[in-house]
């Protein structure tokens, strides 16, 4: 039985809170999706923190604004920007050529919410495509580079949305069975959990820990796609019931996993709030990890799929 790893922070701790003190001069960092919310939080903390940050993203323009902006708050101008769109598996394939030497952590941020069904060329539901196959293939493909590094780390943002569906390996992409936004993207994040238990056991002897982080809720970008009037009602009330976060509180879980010397070593975990998750629970409907989004055989299953899908080893 594993020991639940708790730290000292807090739901409410942010990012720059979490790495104050710990200095990361030569580390390498790669933050997909940073142009603006969590991802750009967390990558502002990290180049803080004196990382060498590197923004994988969709719209270079936006990339390049992000970048500016990193650099003038944090003081670090080695902050550089990469383009990167995940559902297409010929722009991943792209931007692993072009990484040259070690990489220190790679944090997969990005993500796409509650989109209309959509299919890529190959025909793979957009989610799974984006927050899972585009983001296994990213990191198989660096793999090399993060086993340089020595110690290496692998951030997996997941969801408390997991909740929503376990990954349906008979209908992955919603072939047979009505499309439904929640469903796709809980299975989609499902997968973020499991790639990170299945990649921890993979890559533990050449000295990479991968964990899955829940950020919270976090009003951001993500939320284009859902309903504007569910939205406005929020945004009304207030939502008291949803543990609303800023987006300097929701990236510090990610940091945390990415560069806090209190995870050292850690790997195969799903943190949430700064500390690892506790098994779900009715009396807490907004956090919590279900058994099946860290189920050894499901993960197994998950990362042979992925490899016929995609490549990778």
């Amino acid at each position: 039985m594993k020991t639940r790893i708790t730290t000292p922070l807090t739901a409410q701790s942010t990012a720059a809170e979490v790495v104050a003190g710990t200095g990361l001069p030569g580390r390498r960092i790669v933050v997909t999706g940073a142009t603006s919310g969590i991802g750009l939080e967390t990558a502002r903390a990290l180049a803080g923190a004196g990382a060498e940050v590197t923004l994988a993203v969709r719209d270079p323009a936006a990339g390049e604004s992000a970048a500016q902006d990193i650099v003038a708050s944090t003081g670090n101008k080695e902050v550089h920007v990469a383009s990167l769109d995940l559902a297409d598996q010929a722009s991943v394939a792209a931007f692993v050529a072009g990484w040259t030497g070690p990489l220190h952590v790679l944090i997969n941020n990005a993500g796409v919410m509650g989109p209309p069904l959509t299919r890529t060329a190959e025909g793979w539901e957009l989610h799974f495509a984006t927050n899972h196959y585009g983001h296994f293939a990213l990191a198989t493909g660096l793999r090399s580079a993060l086993a340089a590094a020595g110690d290496a780390r692998v951030v997996s943002v997941s969801s408390s949305q997991h909740r929503l569906s376990p990954v349906v390996f008979d209908d992955i992409h919603f072939e047979q069975r009505p499309y439904d936004p929640q469903s796709a993207y809980g299975q989609s994040k499902t997968a973020n959990a499991l790639f990170a238990v299945e990649a921890a056991r993979r890559w533990a002897p050449d000295g990479i820990t991968v964990n899955a982080v829940m950020p919270g809720v976090v009003r951001t970008n993500l939320m284009r796609h859902v309903d504007p009037a569910l939205l406005a009602q929020y945004e009304e009330s207030g939502a008291p019931e949803l543990p609303w976060k800023t987006p300097e509180q929701g990236a510090a879980t990610s940091v945390l996993v990415a560069a806090s010397p209190l995870v050292e070593g850690v790997g195969g975990r799903y943190f949430e709030d700064c500390n690892e998750a506790e098994p779900l629970r009715p009396d807490n409907p907004h956090g919590g990890v279900a058994d099946y989004a860290l189920d050894p055989d499901n993960a197994s299953r998950l990362w042979e799929i992925s490899v016929q899908a995609v490549g990778g080893r």
